[in-house]
């Protein structure tokens, strides 16, 4: 097979709580290419990484039910994801150096501009995504030589339509819809393709035979094993 990059959905999150730092370096541990995850942005400007916009078990009354973006940092602080605290973009960041690629998609909105001045010092080990092409076009106006990709669900007529539009390098594609005339659609327009979220060994390898360059993955070890990385 060739090779294939191997990202770790939120972190090594089948064995680690998702979008902490200790999911984030035990990814580096299993040997991971790069990191995917989610951020949202603090009332005072600080960008998290959390998956959804209202975080669960609140450490108080008075912080549950809120969003993110209602919370400032101190108040964050205090939450915590299977006992680890929900960290910072600029702590992950810290955490796991310059050892691979961070995947940042653009969850919460307005965050492009938080996170393209955070991860454009990364140079090529870092990219933005997100499902609101809106915000990739921020990030493409604000950091164009930052490496951005389009999130889909949906099969277009013309695959490529939405890479197009942002200037994408990566089409990131819901794997169950990926066939070889999609692979070869974003490898004629010199993208690449990041199949989500794939943690079936049979899965990942009819992929592979398709040609994609990415495995999206909740498992880093079992697609490492099964890729033969």
């Amino acid at each position: 097979m060739p090779p294939i990059e191997i990202i770790a959905h939120r972190g090594a999150s089948r064995e680690r709580p998702e979008n902490t730092v200790a999911a984030f370096t035990r990814a580096v541990e299993l040997g991971a290419d790069g990191i995917e995850l989610d951020v949202h942005l603090s009332a005072d400007g600080v960008l998290f990484v959390h998956h959804d916009a209202v975080p669960h078990d609140a450490p108080s009354p008075a912080l549950a039910h809120r969003d993110i973006r209602s919370m400032t940092l101190e108040e964050l602080s205090a939450f915590r994801v299977g006992g680890q605290p929900i960290p910072t973009l600029a702590q992950v960041i810290e955490a796991i150096g310059d050892r691979l690629t961070v995947y940042c998609e653009l969850k919460g909105p307005g965050t492009a501009d938080a996170a393209v001045r955070l991860l454009e010092k990364r140079g090529s080990a870092a990219a933005v995504h997100a499902f609101d092409h809106r915000q990739v076009a921020v990030a493409r106006r604000l950091a164009p030589a930052l490496a951005r990709g389009v999130l889909e669900a949906s099969y277009h007529i013309v695959p490529t339509d939405s890479m197009a539009s942002v200037d994408a390098r990566d089409l990131w594609q819901a794997a169950e819809l990926i066939d070889l005339e999609m692979v070869d659609a974003v490898h004629a327009r010199g993208g690449r393709l990041i199949a989500w979220t794939v943690d079936d060994p049979s899965m990942m390898r009819q992929l592979a035979m398709l040609g994609v360059d990415a495995l999206c993955t909740n498992d880093v070890a079992l697609c490492r094993s099964t890729l033969g990385h």
